[in-house]
């Protein structure tokens, strides 16, 4: 049977595709997004990150996943006040997806911890692949100055060894074929929670 990690990227792979072609994806990846387009997409990522950080912060078993250096809810909230100012948690809304997306990670610390390892494949090692090159066009786009406003971007040790401890975490997990499905659903599940909060994002603009 094959690794954890590598049957996630095999079985999400279209989703993932599909995700990177939505209108509001490619925008932002043009470096066509201004900054109040942007700082509502971290503003709602911040929601999501928010809750995936204290769910597995609550699991011991899902440790190897929740390496301080992955962490990013810190470095959005940075990002944020840089952005839009101090008081960017009352004066901007998170979109209706965010706000369930951070519920449904809720709902799974309580009932079905181990399928939030399905978010954090998604999540972080999307932030791993990608990280530099939209770190490069956010900042070309908004003007900004070295690392400022692209904090989210930024991680504390290698992206390379990250992620490699990431797909680590995953394939040390002791999963039957039953918790592997549910897994590997859980995940494409959240691809399309990627779609629909980028459809209200583009919808905003």
């Amino acid at each position: 049977m094959s690794p954890l990690s590598t049957t996630l990227r095999e079985r999400t792979a279209a989703a993932h595709r599909r995700v990177e072609a939505t209108p509001f994806v490619r925008t932002l990846l043009a470096g066509r997004l201004d900054r109040a387009g942007y700082t509502l997409l971290l503003r709602s990522l911040h929601e999501v990150y928010a809750a995936l950080e204290s769910a597995l912060g609550a699991q011991p078993a899902l440790a190897p996943l929740h390496h301080p250096a992955l962490a990013r809810s810190a470095a959005l909230g940075e990002d944020l006040a840089l952005l839009h100012g101090p008081r960017w948690r009352e004066e901007l809304a998170p979109r209706p997806a965010s706000l369930a997306y951070a519920r449904r990670l809720g709902e799974l610390a309580a009932a079905q911890p181990l399928l939030l390892a399905a978010h954090a494949y998604v999540r972080y090692l999307g932030d791993l692949s990608g990280g530099q090159v939209l770190a490069r066009v956010v900042q070309r786009s908004l003007g900004l100055d070295g690392e400022a406003g692209t904090r989210f971007y930024r991680f504390e040790a290698p992206a390379g060894a990250l992620a490699q401890r990431l797909r680590t975490g995953l394939d040390a997990l002791e999963v039957g074929a039953a918790q592997r499905e549910a897994l590997l659903d859980e995940a494409l599940a959240a691809f399309g929670r990627h779609e629909h909060l980028f459809a209200e994002l583009q919808a905003a603009r």
